[in-house]
């Protein structure tokens, strides 16, 4: 037994068949041909890679422009008023022109108010069907571009 022991540790190891040794070999050269391919194809570009980064176009910043306070009396001799502040939010480019146009912007907001049935201001939601109409007349004064939103940042009806 130590005969048959001994001739296993003298054995000399078994050779890597040719096979094994082209894996590394053939996945190089499928690895540079898909790389060449998809560079050749514009997919990416070794050079945009070390390219400086340009900067993203900056954003307009946003700013608010204040709608004046505007104090309505409520027809129908319940001697009731409602009172409503509010900030247009546009952005930098466009301050001049909302700032140009406010006084057709708050026309617009008054002769809205003013044609409201009394009693619609105790049903619920009335705030956001107000705020939903003061934006689409806003929208009609100033144009798309320079309306980014409303704000409603008083509204009391006593």
């Amino acid at each position: 037994m130590t005969d048959a022991t001994a001739n296993l540790d003298t054995d000399p190891p078994a050779k890597a068949s040719g096979k094994k040794k082209l894996i590394p070999i053939l996945a190089a050269v499928v690895l540079a041909g898909g790389g060449f391919a998809s560079t050749y194809l514009g997919l990416w570009s070794p050079a945009a890679l070390l390219a400086p980064r340009e900067e993203a176009p900056a954003v307009p910043a946003t700013v608010f422009v204040a709608v004046p306070v505007i104090e309505l009396t409520i027809p129908g001799g319940s001697g009731q008023s409602l009172i409503l502040a509010a900030s247009i939010e546009t952005d930098s480019a466009h301050k001049a022109q909302v700032a140009h146009l406010m006084p057709r912007v708050q026309d617009a907001f008054t002769a809205f108010l003013s044609g409201i049935d009394p009693a619609a201001y105790d049903k619920r939601g009335v705030l956001e069907i107000i705020r939903a109409e003061l934006v689409t007349r806003s929208r009609y004064v100033l144009g798309n571009e320079a309306l980014k939103d409303l704000l409603i940042t008083e509204f009391r009806f006593k």
